[in-house]
């Protein structure tokens, strides 16, 4: 599979594995495991039709079409704040959910922009343990494909920047950090198992040099290199983001083809868009676009838009 080809796949697979699991956000996974998403659904809670992605995949691609024009913190800042306030990335052209740290953080931008002040991350003094959602990882994958070809040191310090635009404390960060690097070993050319013999050594042993150990011990159970061992009930499926990363990462690590991937994922129930988005970014790496159902994709909205993107970005990084 090609450079271009593996971004398309992941940002495909990233939208529909965020469509499949919306209709589903917040079920139980007792309630889901009597009655499964086996395909597309339309939202009753939301009122939102067949294929439709969330604030997840809108964030993915604001950040994308900024890495489009190179790396320019205060260029996703202001992508973000186009989104909120202009509906720009949005499915149908309003925004139907925000999560409350990323609100506060887009407002904390508009802010900036008013005053016509430099746009800069949160500063990680004083930040609570309790800010540690999701939501800097459900938008962190296309730098992968941005920072692939640059040191761990570099990588580190740009995903700090990004994450920290609304989730700075060291934990987020650290979570945003081991998805892109398992997503980089991926997009390199190495299978998932040796992704994750990667990440469990060169990447642990890089992040225990940048990192707290007391912060790093969250991570233990996907830095062992046991996680697929672990069992369903082992595995927690809330927006908090080791929670969120440790689901994402045993998905992925038991399945052994697209379909099975993202279904298992949304069906873990909690937070089933943003776990089945980014459990299909990564599968949409190692898998490719042909193993993406076509029923699935044929109800994808903009699914045109995000093929357009995917060719724009990946015209980009070789320019």
């Amino acid at each position: 599979m090609s450079f271009k080809e593996k971004i398309t796949a992941a940002l495909l697979g990233y939208a529909v594995g965020d469509a499949l699991g919306t209709p589903v956000e917040v079920e139980k996974r007792e309630s889901l495991s009597r009655n499964p998403v086996t395909g597309m659904l339309s939202s009753i809670t939301l009122n939102q039709p067949p294929g439709t992605w969330s604030d997840d995949s809108s964030l993915v691609f604001c950040t994308c079409e900024s890495l489009c024009n190179g790396y320019n913190l205060e260029d996703i800042a202001i992508q973000y704040s186009k989104w909120k306030n202009n509906r720009f990335w949005t499915p149908h052209r309003r925004v139907f959910t925000m999560g409350i740290q990323i609100q506060k953080a887009i407002e904390r931008i508009d802010r900036f922009l008013d005053m016509g002040i430099k746009i800069k991350p949160y500063s990680r003094e004083g930040v609570s343990e309790f800010e540690n959602g999701n939501g800097s990882l459900m938008r962190i994958l296309p730098l992968a494909f941005y920072l692939k070809d640059l040191s761990r040191e570099d990588r580190f310090r740009i995903i700090d920047e990004v994450s920290s635009l609304t989730h700075p404390h060291i934990r987020a960060v650290a979570g945003c950090f081991i998805y892109t690097d398992f997503a980089i070993s991926l997009i390199s050319g190495l299978g998932k198992s040796q992704a994750y013999e990667e990440l469990h050594h060169s990447t642990k042993i890089f992040l225990s040099q940048k990192v707290d150990p007391k912060e790093m011990h969250f991570y233990t159970r996907i830095m062992d290199g046991e996680i697929g061992n672990l069992s369903e009930k082992a595995i927690l499926s809330s927006p908090y983001v080791v929670h969120t990363l440790e689901s994402v990462m045993w998905t992925v690590m038991r399945h052994t083809n697209f379909r099975d991937t993202v279904l298992k994922a949304v069906n873990l129930g909690g937070d089933a868009d943003t776990i089945g988005a980014l459990s299909g970014g990564l599968g949409g790496i190692i898998y490719g676009t042909k193993q993406i159902p076509e029923d699935w994709l044929s109800v994808l909205v903009r699914k045109d838009d995000i093929i357009d993107l995917a060719k724009r970005f990946s015209q980009n990084l070789f320019t």
